[in-house]
């Protein structure tokens, strides 16, 4: 599992969203051709930086989220809101209910 950046700045996010590093997009092909950046395919795969504290449901419970900092998931290609961190452009703030999956690397 990779580890997560540290930012200098911090973020929390409320209720039940989660603010995801966004995986680079691949610049050059197995076989080695170079991608110009209008050719890259943007992965909808991340690693979780921050997760909120959960949404307050109409009974006043709050439900945690189900994800936790370091987590590498997929989400929704079309979801959330891309934000800059620090100068980086790498990072986008969802909802955990846009997150599809979490990924779990075979161990060998």
């Amino acid at each position: 599992m990779a580890k997560a950046k540290k930012l200098k700045t911090t973020l929390e996010p409320l209720a039940d969203r989660v603010i995801i590093r966004r995986q680079k997009p691949e610049e050059v092909t197995e076989g080695g051709i170079v991608l110009p950046d209008a050719a890259q395919e943007v992965k909808a795969r991340g690693t979780i930086v921050s997760v909120g504290p959960g949404r307050r449901q109409e009974d006043g419970e709050v439900y945690a989220v189900p994800l936790k900092v370091g987590d590498d998931v997929l989400y929704s290609k079309y979801a959330g809101t891309s934000i800059e961190v620090d100068g980086d452009e790498g990072y986008i703030i969802l909802s955990a209910d846009d997150v599809l999956a979490r990924i779990k690397e075979a161990k060998k």
